[in-house]
């Protein structure tokens, strides 16, 4: 198999920055040997600092077409609410055939790309007609997604969702509910029949993603886990928990329990597990969640379009807790603001600076990066989520790189580990110049090499749903 190398004068490595680092990538996208100190010789070399491509662990691919179209206040703007928001969300749903989810994705995907993801986990519930009926193939959307991110060339953890319910304890679905619904039968079979077709292809991975405790029953949670675990037992397993106040009550009124604590109670929650959003938390259910392994999928900017409310991010990182990014409803497409947005979340409800730097309990000595560390616990958090040798320089993993320009304004004289704080905190321009995903150049100074074809066909989209 042949092998190509790619030189770079900086580049992050798993423990830390390094020098004059050549990087051997094989022809299947992995990299075979990474050495520092090196002679560029003959190699490709990155032109800037060499960075792993973040992964976003958490996508409604074609809620980027309706981004910005539900900013308008109702009769009363003390009634407008998540629920006002998802009512909008089910309206737009029911306008979208498979051509359009496909367009949509496709550029999304490029703008992930261009923006420094390198790797998506795309939480996929729009299964069937605009009746509700099944397509001919039951994976029809989802080859959608999967054709959108091969066309792309971005790295896919693909999620279909199990959705059998309209609220807990097995209320009847709605009628936007209904291009969601399967029952765990045929969720399964959608599975296999999506592992069959690409689980050999190491750009994508299929797990699963039981949509939320109130849109799936119990039986229909364990039925899916188990059927899961028996095709592939390392799978990932993702599911919404915990993001409004009025979830929290409602599974309280349910169960007797709050949502991250009836989970922890019913399934074996460990490190393939992610729990998205996870916003409101007591104390105890903080230290469950940190000690089992499993992944916070956070997204800051969608979980502030919606008014869902902070995560208690300090005190779980103090516990050791896995987290990581993702840009949900896409109203921002940018790892830079969700993890500018982490911090500075926290900073306005505790009046602090620098809240997330390392503190004494988890062995900061003072003078920590909030930025490179964010970055840091972002890509391993990611890669834990996506299911993939993702988020990290090393042997054995995917070759996904981002190279930033070194002549961007907000990054002048920085390096290492103030340049990542830099690239979050400092500016709002772009500045990643190169992305490669899998050994494969796909963004070259700042342009996707498919993205005109693809912006032609989003917009023809666009045109169609807005008309």
């Amino acid at each position: 198999m042949s092998e190509t190398v790619l030189f770079a004068e900086s580049a992050l490595l798993p423990d830390g920055w390094a020098r004059d680092v050549a990087i051997g990538i094989a022809g299947d996208g992995h990299i075979v040997s990474v050495k520092p100190a090196s002679e560029p010789k003959a190699a490709h070399q990155a032109v800037g600092p060499l960075l792993p491509g973040m992964p976003n662990l958490h996508s409604h691919a074609f809620q980027r077409a309706m981004a910005g179209l539900t900013e308008q206040a109702g009769k009363s703007s003390e009634t407008d609410s998540f629920w006002t928001w998802r009512k909008l969300m089910y309206d737009f749903v029911g306008r979208l055939g498979p051509e359009q989810v496909q367009a949509i994705a496709a550029q999304l995907y490029v703008e992930m790309l261009k923006a420094g993801y390198t790797a998506v986990v795309e939480f996929h519930y729009l299964h069937h007609d605009l009746q509700g009926n099944p397509y001919a193939d039951l994976a029809e959307m989802s080859e959608r997604i999967v054709a959108a991110a091969k066309a792309t060339g971005i790295g896919l953890t693909h999620l279909p969702v199990l959705y059998v319910a309209g609220g807990f304890g097995g209320k009847p679905a709605g009628s936007g509910q209904r291009r969601f619904l399967n029952d765990p039968d045929r969720f399964l079979e959608l599975i296999a029949a999506l592992r069959g077709r690409h689980g050999r292809d190491p750009q994508i991975r299929v797990g699963i993603a039981p949509h939320s405790l109130r849109a799936v029953t119990p039986e229909g949670l364990s039925r899916a886990v188990a059927g899961l675990t028996a095709m592939d037992a390392s799978a990932p397993i993702h599911i919404h928990i915990a993001e409004q106040t009025k979830e929290v009550e409602d599974c309280l009124a349910w169960s007797g329990k709050r949502p991250v604590e009836w989970l922890f109670a019913h399934e074996a929650v460990d490190a393939r597990w992610c729990l998205v959003h996870a916003t409101h938390l007591t104390e105890a259910e903080t230290d469950l969640l940190a000690a089992s392994g499993a992944v916070a999928g956070l997204c800051p900017t969608t979980e502030a379009n919606l008014g869902d409310g902070l995560f208690p991010a300090k005190p779980y990182l103090a516990r050791g807790g896995w987290f990581g990014i993702g840009s949900d409803s896409h109203i921002s497409v940018s790892p830079i603001e969700e993890l500018r947005w982490l911090e500075y979340g926290q900073r306005l409800v505790t009046r602090r600076r620098n809240v997330l730097a390392p503190g004494p309990e988890e062995g900061g000595t003072g003078g920590g990066h909030v930025g490179a560390r964010l970055y840091r616990l972002a890509l391993a958090g990611g890669a834990r989520a996506a299911g993939r040798d993702i988020g990290r320089i090393a042997p054995g993993a995917r070759a996904d790189f981002v190279v930033l320009d070194p002549e961007s304004p907000s990054l002048l004289g920085r390096s290492e580990d103030t340049l990542l704080d830099a690239l979050i905190f400092a500016g709002n321009g772009n500045p990643v110049r190169d992305v490669m995903v899998g050994g494969r150049w796909l963004v070259e100074e700042g342009h996707h090499r498919a993205e005109h074809a693809i912006y032609a066909r989003y917009r023809q989209a666009v045109a169609a749903l807005l008309g």
